[in-house]
């Protein structure tokens, strides 16, 4: 994307949206330095997964198959969507940058444009998807985000479905006090005690907001060992253990301590000098997005430390003046000892070709399916079993983490 009070000199994106006049037009692109930088200066509104950290930043550490795909109208850029291309099978599929961790998106848009949105501009831009890359079976924009600071999200003109997992969060109206009056807060406040109390028997309890590369670096080192432990434990991929993507998130937080509005945070639990439990968080809007967290499965899991580290995340979210406090995808028990909100995400599936007809079908299905098990909770909770026991694994117990 781009600012269209920039010099347009040698810069493909700009000139195209100078040309179009009043038509809506549309023109994609394979990632490059200048279209990465034009996408940084477009003045939007997006998700963290849709900004142009986040979007720089796996470029940097995956070297993906990347493209940007920008719609113009009336001479000014107003929507873009940065994409890897990858092979599923004997597909080739268009997603999100970040695959499974991008959640929640929205793609990168003029305000002032999205109120005027319409299916025929997406369908514009989706051909120029088609026609600069011929290659493409399926273009599939998951997880998308009803709306974002009150918008609606664009993409959600074409035809949708719900996605198998819901998003639970918790409406932060009237501050934490009045949190805790709708979700068992008297008992919620007693346990906060009773776990403060047994952390101060081996050294005390500190909740610490990394500020520097080297608390940011412990934090992610102790979480990613937590991740491998308790994914192994539950007999499940551990979608944190490739080097890429461990290389992203420490350069996405660290990164973030630069700036003055920080979009990215990490908290961590700290007892007994040891981190016990750990979040990466987002800022979205009106939204804190706990993009991932874990704990420790050590002598001190039975106090808790994932609840107590929650506790503090969610009292803080509303000081700051948060709205909501989201903990993103996945239905765990912990999150519905908090949640007073469902957000329920949408899939769009564009087919390019007749071998992406046939996988849209497939996906549709799939995803059906496992909603229909999701929803079972006896069902899902036999899935799970029977998945740690065909991997050797003893069956594992609720975390508290995502």
């Amino acid at each position: 994307m781009v600012d269209a009070t920039a010099p347009s000199e040698n810069n493909t994106l700009l000139r195209h949206a100078a040309t179009t006049g009043d038509a809506t037009t549309a023109i994609a692109l394979p990632v490059s330095r200048d279209v990465l930088s034009a996408y940084g200066k477009f003045t939007s509104i997006y998700a963290p997964a849709q900004s142009p950290e986040w979007v720089s930043t796996w470029i940097d550490a995956n070297k993906p198959d990347a493209m940007l795909a920008t719609l113009s109208t009336n001479g000014r850029p107003v929507l873009s969507v940065a994409l890897e291309v990858g092979r599923e099978g004997p597909f080739r599929i268009a997603r999100f940058l970040g695959g499974k961790h991008a959640n929640g998106n929205f793609p990168a848009s003029d305000k002032n444009w999205l109120v005027a949105a319409n299916a025929q501009d997406i369908g514009v831009l989706v051909r120029a998807i088609g026609k600069a890359r011929p290659d493409i079976d399926l273009v599939a924009f998951d997880r998308l985000i009803g709306d974002f600071k009150g918008l609606p999200n664009p993409l959600l003109k074409l035809p949708s479905a719900q996605s198998p997992n819901v998003a639970l969060a918790v409406d932060l109206d009237g501050g934490f006090e009045q949190v805790l009056t709708r979700t068992s807060g008297k008992k919620k406040r007693k346990r906060h005690r009773s776990q403060e109390r047994k952390y101060e028997a081996v050294g005390g309890a500190r909740r610490i907001m990394a500020t520097t590369t080297a608390e940011a670096n412990a934090m992610l080192d102790a979480f990613y060992a937590m991740k491998e432990q308790r994914f192994g434990a539950m007999g499940i991929t551990d979608v944190f253990a490739d080097a890429s993507v461990r290389s992203f998130f420490r350069k996405l937080f660290v990164d973030a301590l630069a700036r003055e509005d920080r979009a990215f945070v990490l908290h961590g639990l700290e007892v007994g000098g040891k981190y016990r439990a750990v979040t990466g968080s987002s800022r979205a809007g009106n939204r804190l997005v706990c993009e991932f967290g874990a704990i420790a499965d050590d002598e001190l899991a039975y106090a808790s430390p994932g609840e107590y580290l929650f506790f503090d995340n969610i009292a803080e979210a509303s000081d700051q003046g948060f709205d909501i406090y989201d903990f993103s995808v996945g239905d765990e028990p912990y999150k519905r000892q908090w949640c007073d909100l469902e957000i329920q995400h949408a899939d769009v599936l564009v087919p390019l070709t007749t071998k992406g007809r046939l996988y849209a079908l497939g996906l549709r299905s799939l995803s059906r399916v496992k909603a229909t098990v999701k929803n079972n909770d006896r069902l899902w909770a036999l899935i799970k079993r029977l998945r740690s026991v065909l991997r050797g694994k003893p069956a594992a117990t609720a975390a508290e983490e995502d």
